[in-house]
């Protein structure tokens, strides 16, 4: 994988916390592996999202489709 240098500005008692909590030669990998974190979890959350969206969009004709073949899922029931 390749890298890119970045200038980034961020507060200083969280770059203190930073370094007590990985050291101060660490720090880049951290700060990756954290944002990959994010950003995965963004993306989730963007999927999970989309999903509900299409389940909403499809209820009606799913619960339409549902009620036409009630009779036929039914039939034989009376048997048990």
């Amino acid at each position: 994988m390749s890298m890119v240098r970045m200038n980034i500005t961020i507060p200083e008692d969280l770059v203190n916390k930073l370094d007590q909590l990985v050291g101060p030669r660490k720090k880049s990998r951290f700060i990756a592996e954290t944002l990959k974190e994010r950003v995965k979890k963004i993306e989730e959350d963007k999927l999970q999202k989309m999903l509900e969206e299409g389940y909403k969009t499809r209820r009606e004709e799913s619960l339409s489709i549902a009620k036409e073949f009630e009779s036929v899922d039914l039939e034989g029931w009376d048997e048990y």
